[in-house]
């Protein structure tokens, strides 16, 4: 046992540097902050969009008393219900008609309001006066009771605790925690197939098996990728807390999870190795299976799309705590870390995620013994072509 894995650690630490030690590898963890560059990008685009005044304008031709009123009651019911609700009012001549100025090559208006605040008249075109028609009704309204029109001053009491947001923002937490512990689970495992699929092409697995055992072989790639794996988690997490920092200055505190930060971090990192470990087996052990890069897309294709639907389970339990559904995601071995995670989120206890490492560990022992099975099956066979064909005798 001590020979195995004194192997094991030798060829997990030869992928392990030449994977991070790598040109690519330094594209691999700039890769998912592109999305984010991209995000702000658009998002100061959005910004810059949203801040150009797109809304409708309303000429008003009426009197000089009752624009003033009109104008004050625009004003007081855009601070309570924000400017952008309100169409934009801009003075106009009582001279020439509606009807001409709005025939105006020149005019800046899509309706012009006339008349007075009792009767007013708005001239436009038919789908401009029907988004117009409330709004000019609710202004005029509170331009007549501009006197007798008073809002009433809220008492506040506040408190330090609402449960009930509590709960919610916990619930918040969960689901988060799940949807980054898959994507990181189905973008790090992914590379398993890739390093094996060239190593196959290449016939490194064969000079590896003459050398090691081939339990060594399976057992080191999979602790190789799993190293390299939270070397890109601690980039991008430092990165990411880095932003956060960056944008509310440490002022504004995320709410604590029911099992507090440091144990919900160290869960959630328990939680993703195993999750890791068991989808990484079974790449390895379809990398095994398969000869071409082909095939081991159209292997790893049914495998991914059964790994979604455990998600959206897991995800679905999330809301239903103690449900038989929840309890069966819970157990389920491949759903049950995306359930746990989101279960220290919500519940503060700390035994049943003691029985459910056991029993993922569990389940990823067994995984792992019916991958190398397979992987030992395969490279044998392999090998043993290779060998036969590097040994084949000369013939006359």
């Amino acid at each position: 046992m001590r020979e195995l894995l004194r192997a094991a650690l030798v060829i997990a630490r030869r992928d392990f540097t030449a994977v991070v030690l790598s040109r690519t590898f330094i594209l691999f963890l700039l890769g998912p902050l592109l999305p984010i560059l991209i995000g702000f990008a658009f998002g100061g685009l959005g910004d810059k969009i949203s801040s150009t005044d797109l809304r409708p304008v309303v000429g008003v031709a009426m009197s000089a008393a009752d624009t003033a009123a009109l104008e004050r009651a625009h004003d007081r019911l855009a601070e309570r219900m924000g400017d952008q609700t309100l169409p934009r009012l801009r003075p106009a001549r009582a001279s020439p008609s509606p009807r001409v100025q709005l025939a105006r090559p020149d005019s800046e208006v899509v309706a012009i309001l006339s008349g007075s605040l009792l009767h007013p008249v708005l001239t436009g075109k038919v789908e401009d006066l029907d988004k117009l028609q409330g709004d000019i009704s609710l202004l005029s309204t509170a331009a007549l009771a501009e006197r007798t029109l008073r809002f009433v001053t809220i008492e506040r009491q506040e408190v330090t605790t609402s449960l009930g947001a509590q709960a919610q923002a916990r619930l918040l937490i969960g689901r988060a925690a799940q949807v980054v512990m898959f994507f990181l689970t189905i973008l790090l495992a992914g590379m398993i197939l890739s390093n094996l699929v060239e190593e196959k092409t290449n016939k490194i697995i064969e000079i590896l098996a003459a050398a090691v055992p081939i339990d060594a072989i399976f057992l080191g790639k999979l602790m190789a990728m799993l190293a390299m794996s939270f070397v890109g988690i601690a980039f991008w997490g430092g990165t990411a807390f880095a932003i956060f920092l960056a944008l509310h200055g440490g002022g504004g505190a995320l709410p604590a999870p029911a099992v507090g930060w440091p144990m919900f971090l160290l869960l959630a990192v328990l939680y993703f190795a195993m999750a890791y470990t068991l989808l990484g087996s079974l790449f390895l052990g379809i990398g095994a299976q398969a000869a071409t890069v082909r095939e081991v897309q159209t292997l790893n294709m049914p495998v991914t799309m059964g790994q979604m639907l455990i998600f959206f389970f897991a995800s679905y339990a999330v809301d239903h705590m103690g449900s038989p559904a929840e309890v069966a995601a819970c157990i389920f071995p491949f759903s049950s870390p995306f359930a746990m995670i989101a279960r220290a989120a919500q519940d503060g206890a700390i035994w049943p995620h003691l029985v459910a490492l056991v029993w993922q560990g569990a389940f990823v022992a067994l995984i792992i013994r019916v991958g190398v099975l397979l992987f030992r099956r395969h490279v044998m066979q392999s090998g043993g072509r290779w060998w036969k064909r590097l040994f084949r005798p000369a013939t006359g």
